[in-house]
């Protein structure tokens, strides 16, 4: 177990800053906040009240959270005698490096620096740090703070100690962090996650169905048992035999192609950018839009109800 009262940076107030500085604060810890934006140093507080709110965590609770969060103007400021630090801006290699030289020029030498990255290389962000021994990364899902899952993605050059340490500064704070070996783009949710995209964009592209018809047959298939049978655990349900003989019928058919798929790449020319520009590869009200992300919230939240019983 970790020790409480830690005092952990967490640098970047958006969408996913907020949600990693409320899940360590509810845990017990002390918490530096900063972002460059004043708008998101100014609104984080309410915006994690809010988070609180729509996952029914009480006023006491709320409050004795917030009362643990501190907002700061400067990295410099938030990193000062810091435990742990986690980096959550925007997807930008020269932007995270930059970041990263800023937080080791301020934070203790035996801070641990965990940048939060969907897919971007560790090793490649940290590349420039004097101490790499301490660095890695951690990939914590949208909304962090209902999402169970963080990847900890180790370098080569991380300690062991390290990785382990934040693994258990993680799961403390009741997360279910899994430890990805070797850092690899993507690393192991969004490797399986983009796989099934790449298919599902080929069966549009292809005619071979509507991309309503694919969200469909996953939401009313095998999407239902995902959150209690892995992949792994189905292949040894149906026996791996059996599994074989379906890999040696459709898998020379599935798309393979390397790179992007020439209509997603259409779609984005087009300004075809999904629910918030109205249009991606189906058409969305601002209505149907908000519909869709409340669905979600309530959905993780019974969910969470459910799989804890």
């Amino acid at each position: 177990m970790v020790a409480k009262q830690q005092k952990i940076a967490v640098i970047g107030a958006g969408l996913m800053g907020h949600g990693i500085a409320l899940t360590l604060a509810r845990a017990g810890h002390h918490i530096a906040i900063t972002d460059p934006v004043a708008a998101a140093r100014e609104s984080v507080a309410d915006r994690m009240r809010q988070s609180m709110q729509a996952m029914g965590i009480g006023e006491g609770d709320a409050a004795a959270a917030l009362g643990l969060i501190k907002v700061f103007t400067t990295t410099a400021e938030a990193v000062r005698g810091a435990d742990f630090v986690f980096e959550a801006a925007p997807e930008k290699m020269d932007l995270k490096r930059a970041i990263f030289a800023e937080i080791e020029a301020h934070a203790p030498e035996d801070c641990v620096l965990a940048s939060n990255t969907s897919v971007m290389p560790i090793t490649e962000i940290m590349q420039d740090l004097r101490l790499k021994n301490r660095a890695l990364g951690t990939h914590w899902w949208n909304p962090p703070h209902m999402i169970p899952l963080v990847e900890v993605i180790r370098t080569e050059a991380v300690e062991t100690a390290i990785a382990q340490a934040t693994f258990d500064l993680l799961a403390d704070a009741g997360k279910t962090p899994v430890m990805v070996e070797k850092d690899v783009p993507g690393f192991i949710g969004n490797r399986l996650q983009h796989a099934l995209w790449r298919e599902a964009i080929s069966l549009v592209e292809n005619g071979i169905c509507d991309a309503e018809a694919v969200d469909t047959v996953i939401k009313a298939s095998f999407g239902r048992r995902l959150a209690v049978l892995g992949p792994l655990e189905n292949a040894d349900l149906v026996g791996t035999d059996l599994t074989l003989d379906i890999h040696t019928t459709v898998l020379a058919d599935i798309e393979a192609r390397r790179g992007p798929s020439p209509y997603l790449e259409q779609l984005v020319r087009d300004g075809k950018l999904g629910m918030k520009s109205g249009r991606g590869f189906r058409s969305w009200t601002k209505a149907e839009a908000e519909d869709v992300r409340a669905r979600v919230a309530r959905h993780l939240l019974r969910l969470e109800e459910i799989l804890s019983d």
